[in-house]
């Protein structure tokens, strides 16, 4: 290849829970193309999302700052593509980069999601194909939709997503996810497919004159669990674990009240055969994002450029997947800010596993340092590389990582150290979430009201929380009463 320097590709899952997955530990889940990249690379276990929630994690992940430096607390700021992005660094650094899937940095409440091509360029890209998301793909179009159109399938899945949304049909506000099933369109024409294709088209598309990043953003194992038949029949329900459903000890943190009282899907009265249906569908999602994982592999393979990729995979965020009777994320819990992160250099390595604290922040900081590339100001992140070039580097690098979560007008954020797990009220600066990991992995004791702790809540407070917040100003927020 004429390139001296290594292509990358960036595979972003949406909703992808980290230890779902057979280079995980996991005995049922079904991803060999997952396996074969952690199988040659390094898996970083404990990599925490910047943000529970898709737009704010995006954010931060295009420009390489914490959610308080951003602002993006829910809804994102278009205005912020004139600011600092990694993937204009990239560019710059001489590389042509592209996207395609999808990208999520605003709503997709209607229209097409080609209208904000230019904005997409502007963050740097010299060539964007947008979708929307599965459930957003009922309103909004894009070459997805067009491609459905053409296939004479669009009408089937948006009336499989319109049955998702169960309040059009009987008036329940979503379908519970073991009562969905799958999907009936065929494997090929699914939406992350669909992006798998478009991606391996472009792969084989590019020239050797330069290197090239590529973001292939899949828009699973997100909601709705719509894998065709063919991936739920890999599966049987009476091997499926359950969710974690044990009696909490202590205070329910009040953004985990808000979600239990908000949820679209109440799962109090959930029973076992249920969840295990639950379940069963999400894996059957994930072998099919596998699956597409193992396309953009096989383009890479073809065209003889899979021993000059760096490939990197990671996600906006986790699924609670029914833990702590919750679905979907915006919480704090390990289900939902625990994501995958796996690195595999060009020709790959010895695979590694590694415990060291991780965050997105890194795998920017990580993508810069493999293109040569100007690093993010006023960043906290920290490239992997040093993980993957050296294997007896011990797991060591942050005290602390941090995740932040808006649900307006409240805001969140959270600590993880190496063995406790303590969130916060963002303005009152009042303590409301404390686990102690070592001991409780499941996260069931709230220890932040137990006195035996306040050492414990008050070091990580003052050496790592304040901080890493000091540059937040809350002067203008609104204020509860």
């Amino acid at each position: 290849m004429g390139a001296s320097k290594p292509n990358i590709v960036f595979i972003f899952a949406d909703q992808q829970r980290n230890e779902v997955a057979g280079y995980a530990g996991d005995p049922v889940a079904i991803t060999p193309n997952l396996d074969r990249i952690a199988g040659s690379g390094v898996s970083f276990t404990r990599c925490v999302t910047s943000s529970p929630v898709c737009m704010t994690a995006r954010t931060s992940i295009m420009t390489g700052l914490q959610i308080h430096q951003h602002g993006v607390w829910t809804v994102s700021n278009p205005e912020l593509r004139h600011g600092q992005s990694h993937v204009r660094n990239v560019r710059d650094a001489g590389y042509r980069t592209g996207i395609i899937g999808k990208n999520h940095l605003w709503p997709h409440e209607g229209g097409d999601a080609r209208e904000h091509a230019s904005e997409l360029l502007e963050w740097g890209w010299d060539m964007a194909l947008e979708v929307a998301g599965p459930t957003e793909t009922l309103l909004t179009d894009s070459a997805y939709t067009d491609y459905l159109d053409q296939e004479g399938l669009l009408t089937t899945f948006r009336d499989y997503l319109d049955h998702y949304h169960g309040e059009r049909v009987d008036g329940r506000h979503r379908i519970p996810p073991w009562e969905l099933g799958a999907c009936n369109l065929p494997p090929e024409s699914t939406l992350d497919m669909f992006v798998a294709n478009e991606s391996a088209r472009w792969i084989r598309e590019q020239a050797a004159d330069k290197p090239f990043y590529l973001q292939v953003n899949f828009g699973g194992p997100h909601d709705p669990w719509d894998a065709p038949q063919s991936y739920r029949d890999q599966y049987r329900a009476e091997d499926m674990g359950l969710s974690i459903t044990d009696t909490h000890i202590g205070p329910l943190s009040t953004h985990v009240q808000l979600l239990q009282q908000y949820a679209p899907v109440k799962l109090d009265t959930m029973t076992e055969d249920q969840n295990r249906q639950l379940r069963l569908g999400y894996y059957s999602k994930l072998t099919l994002i596998d699956d597409c994982v193992g396309k953009v592999l096989a383009a890479l393979e073809k065209t003889g450029q899979l021993d000059n990729t760096w490939i990197v995979f990671s996600a906006d965020h986790g699924e609670m997947l029914g833990d702590h009777g919750l679905l979907a994320k915006k919480c704090f819990y390990d289900g939902s800010v625990q994501v995958p992160c796996l690195l595999m250099p060009p020709g790959g390595t010895t695979a590694e596993e590694k415990r060291a604290l991780t965050c997105h922040l890194d795998i920017v900081a990580t993508l810069l340092e493999i293109a040569g590339a100007e690093s993010m100001p006023d960043s906290d992140g920290r490239s992997l590389l040093s993980f993957v070039n050296d294997a007896s580097k011990p797991d060591q690098h942050h005290e602390g990582v941090l995740s932040e979560l808006g649900l307006p007008p409240q805001a969140y954020t959270m600590i993880l150290t190496d063995r406790y797990k303590l969130s916060i009220d963002t303005l009152t600066r009042t303590s409301l979430e404390l686990y102690d990991l070592d001991n409780d992995p499941k996260e069931l004791h709230n220890r932040v009201n137990d006195p035996a702790f306040d050492a414990v809540a008050g070091e990580i407070t003052e050496t790592i929380m304040n901080p890493m917040l000091a540059a937040l100003d809350t002067s203008e927020w609104t204020q509860r009463t």
